[in-house]
């Protein structure tokens, strides 16, 4: 039996990936802070779902502090790590940014460095579309520039793309980073905007719809997401024999068993039509209350997924209509409305 390490195995991604990992066969240990930045009950619930599995173990600790990781590595040897900890959200960076440094830089270096010392067979680790930045070329691929981050967020995370490269040309352990794009579902966070959508029409409230509407995301569905990552398991990148042997549009590294996979429904949604769904799954208008861009938002992501389908043959598929009215359903039922 294979042991998995989960950080951020609490959180909306983290739990979805334990649980299918844990029906996959695998042991599972998890790694969650349980921090406070929304309803802690939502995590607690989360985690609660897990211990009901023999083969999960849970710890509860930040990431960031020194020698945990060093300490889970060294008694669990995990096979495979897949790294979800995060401070996560773009406009909460502008506030408190340090959570940011501690969690996804300082966070990373301390994995990095358990993993330096007890390799695993392959780590993998989120990284965001966010990392693309004031790239207006579109669909975002892997092998585009990436160097112009318009959020603290951002940044932090691209920051960890640069260290964990580091780390895999330097010590030779295969690492692929994972670059999301607008994850949804149900038990998702209390901060993204479906879920404000939906508590704030159900309430009667108005809902506040940044850049006046005029925004596309590629809407990605959980259930398509853990797919691509339990798939990418087994996609082990390899050092390149020589730097002459890249493959077109192939993000993997010429000096080092590292490689970026975006992984998005490449089907970029305009964000009144994804209101259009909620208002649809949730059958009453919403009073729409239009307002300029906020700092640090993009006015559009969009990604390129033929890497995942080349290295796995899966694409993310869910249309928008559908994930919504799932996570709606899952909303009222949570929150007996």
């Amino acid at each position: 039996m294979k042991t998995a390490l989960v950080t951020g195995s609490s959180g909306f991604i983290g739990s979805f990936v334990c649980e299918r990992l844990l029906r996959n066969g695998f042991r599972v240990v998890g790694l969650d802070a349980m921090t406070d930045y929304y309803e802690v009950s939502l995590k607690q619930r989360r985690l609660d779902k897990l211990l009901e599995f023999t083969k999960f173990r849970s710890i509860e600790s930040y990431v960031e502090t020194p020698g945990i990781l060093m300490s889970v590595f060294k008694d669990e040897r995990p096979d495979v790590v897949i790294h979800l900890a995060a401070q996560a959200g773009v406009r909460y960076s502008i506030e408190n940014p340090r959570a940011y440094l501690d969690s996804n830089v300082i966070g990373t270096f301390e994995l990095l460095e358990a993993g330096r010392a007890y390799p695993p067979q392959h780590m993998l680790l989120a990284s965001t579309s966010s990392a693309f930045g004031a790239n207006t070329t579109m669909p975002y691929r892997e092998v585009d520039k990436a160097d112009h981050q318009m959020s603290f967020y951002a940044a932090t995370k691209k920051a960890t793309e640069n260290m964990a490269h580091s780390y895999a040309h330097l010590f030779n352990f295969p690492i692929t980073m994972f670059r999301f794009f607008t994850v949804y579902g149900p038990w998702g966070r209390p901060d993204m905007a479906l879920f404000k959508f939906t508590k704030a029409i159900l309430e009667n409230n108005p809902i506040d719809v940044y850049n006046y509407g005029d925004m596309r995301r590629d809407f990605t569905y959980i259930d398509d997401l853990v797919e691509a990552i339990i798939l990418l398991i087994d996609s082990v990148p390899k050092r390149p024999v020589s730097s002459d042997t890249a493959i077109e549009n192939e993000s993997l590294s010429p000096v080092a068993p590292w490689r970026i996979v975006n992984i998005g429904n490449s089907e970029p949604v305009q964000l009144t039509e994804f209101i259009d769904a909620v208002e649809t799954a949730i059958g009453r208008k919403a009073t729409r209350n239009l307002m300029p861009m906020q700092a640090g938002d993009v006015p559009a992501t969009w990604a390129d997924a033929t890497l995942l389908r080349d290295l796995t043959g899966y694409k993310p598929q869910t249309p928008v209509i559908t994930g919504v009215a799932r996570f709606v359903e899952w909303y009222r039922d949570y929150y007996s409305v």
